[in-house]
């Protein structure tokens, strides 16, 4: 799915180069005029990032930022402004902007500060995070893995599809280990610039190299004695590769520049959703480092593998954006949560959180409706018998039964619950012995 960003901006030909630019990124961008246009498509809409001049021809972008912030909504702001002064940054800083950039704005910095902000490369906690206890047979069997190896320093390989999860189980080891009052240090690897890599792992002290001002602090240094976390590893330059093992098999490493070689304690947890093996077939993976990381591998499941973790998920996230977009909802209708245990979830577990978040903001008189989910309608097929609702081979039966149970063994509105056709459904129910 996209990120959603809003530009306020009242030079319509400014507007229309910027969102050309990152609509060229991939981004979904809406503009608006002023400030009373902005604030009505934020309360239409969740977005991901906000861009606003500061003047304009009614309002002003940091006013706009005031209000923002006065609303309870924590959505990244810059504040972008030809009347660059120190007072306009101060006062937007101040009001929680996230930067400052003065025009003309060009479109490499524009970019890069928009992937600063949505797709940064490394976070830090330094406190434990209440997580949310999923209650499926499938998630519990995950936690139980968890707790097992949590106490222990193995390096831990997380494997599964996007958004089934993989950095809450992360944090869940971190939290469960001896490590968890330590910092958890989560990195994407999958935008690390290769040529950055050397010094955002070690750091680099002052003089290193050209625009090294000062002593920068790299990875394992902001993860010492507590857990490293590095995501979409299966991502990472070859080159990269072999800097990370050499680290892993001798603890120490040397920043750019220094000539003091640094111990490091630091547990790993690493995570993809790649084929490794076929990435080391092709290449494009070292074994060496796979047999280093994978001293304990989990994988984890589809959202649509656990249904009994559907709903009480949809619930969980309609609860937190309520509170966050300040909207009092009720609990999803009877029909509506068949629906939601119908579909398939494709984007797993981050899909249902946004589709509750939009379906939350869009909510009239308090009822969350899962037709504001914007979900894709699925299609019956005459052949394959797979749609949307029963797509993946290994949570189809469960789903089929489940639906089955809950029409009383009806076929007709089975077959409706799972939106595919009668005729599909029985030769579903042939092939997994149900008829029996």
């Amino acid at each position: 799915m996209k990120w959603k960003i809003l530009i306020v901006e009242d030079n319509i030909s400014l507007s229309q180069m910027q969102r050309d630019w990152l609509q060229q990124a991939g981004y979904d961008v809406t503009t608006a005029i002023d400030e009373p246009t902005a604030r009505r498509q934020i309360r239409r809409t969740a977005f991901d990032l906000i861009l606003s001049d500061v003047r304009l021809p009614e309002g002003d972008g940091i006013s706009l930022l005031e209000w923002i912030r006065k609303e309870k909504m924590t959505t990244p702001y810059i504040i972008m402004t030809e009347y660059a002064t120190v007072s306009d940054a101060v006062r937007a800083i101040r009001s929680g902007a996230k930067d400052y950039l003065p025009k003309p704005v060009h479109k490499e910095r524009l970019l890069e500060m928009t992937n600063e902000i949505l797709h940064p490369l490394s976070t830090v906690q330094r406190e434990s995070k209440v997580l949310f206890q999923r209650h499926s047979v499938q998630a519990r069997h995950v936690e139980r893995l968890a707790l097992l190896v949590a106490p222990s320093d193995m390096s831990v390989l997380i494997l599964g599809a996007n958004g089934t999860g993989k950095e809450s189980v992360a944090r869940n080891i971190h939290n469960l280990s001896e490590r968890r009052d330590m910092p958890f240090v989560a990195v994407n690897c999958g935008v690390l610039p290769k040529e950055l890599a050397p010094s955002l792992f070690f750091g680099h002290v002052k003089g290193a190299f050209t625009g090294a001002d000062t002593n920068k602090e790299g990875y394992f240094s902001m993860a010492e004695g507590g857990t490293l976390f590095l995501d979409e590893i299966g991502t990472m330059p070859y080159e990269i590769q072999a800097m990370l093992l050499r680290v892993l098999q001798e603890n120490t490493y040397l920043p750019i520049g220094s000539k003091r070689e640094r111990k490091s304690d630091v547990r790993i947890i690493a995570a993809t959703n790649e084929d490794l093996q076929k990435a080391i077939k092709n290449g494009r993976f070292r074994e060496d480092l796979y047999h280093r990381l994978n001293e304990f591998e989990i994988h984890l499941p589809l959202l649509s593998e656990c249904t009994d973790d559907i709903l009480p998920l949809a619930e969980f996230f309609r609860e937190r954006y309520s509170k966050e977009l300040r909207r009092e909802t009720h609990k999803f209708a009877e029909k509506d949560a068949e629906l939601l245990l119908a579909y398939a979830w494709p984007g797993n577990v981050r899909e249902l959180q946004n589709k509750v978040k939009r379906a939350v903001l869009l909510a009239e008189n308090g009822i969350v409706r899962v037709a504001d989910m914007g979900l894709e309608p699925a299609e019956p097929t005459s052949d394959t018998g797979h749609s949307l609702a029963i797509r993946d081979e290994a949570g189809e039966k469960r789903r089929i039964v489940e639906a089955l149970k809950r029409c009383g063994g009806n076929r007709t509105e089975a077959a409706k619950l799972l939106r595919i056709d009668r005729a599909t459904l029985y030769r579903k129910i042939i092939k997994y012995g149900l008829n029996e």
